[in-house]
């Protein structure tokens, strides 16, 4: 179990390298991810909304998130599903996003 957290973290720290072109915050601290899944054979699934249904990176953002978590060390594959339920909201971002984006 211990194992998985850790591997939880560093596709954490990997997830937060992607960013939304339009805002300057990595998709983590803007609420974008809702779920990590990692199973026994160490392949992970990513539950991720976008910021709109009509995102110009609609298709290229969910592989961006793909690669970049296929490359912790110990990860056989990723699948990234995308959902609008909950359809995101600024509410959903960190403290740390909505600091630098000027809304505290």
């Amino acid at each position: 179990m211990k194992h998985k957290r850790e591997l939880e973290q560093k596709i954490i720290e990997q997830i937060k390298g992607v960013y939304d072109p339009e805002i300057p915050v990595n998709i983590y601290e803007l609420g974008m991810i809702y779920e990590i899944k990692i199973n026994d054979d160490m392949n992970v699934h990513i539950l991720m909304t976008l910021t709109s249904p009509n995102c110009p990176v609609a298709d290229s953002l969910p592989l961006e998130v793909k690669e970049k978590v296929k490359e912790v060390e110990s990860i056989n594959d990723a699948e990234v599903e995308i959902t609008f339920d909950p359809p995101w909201s600024q509410d959903m971002m960190s403290e740390e996003a909505r600091l630098e984006l000027g809304f505290l």
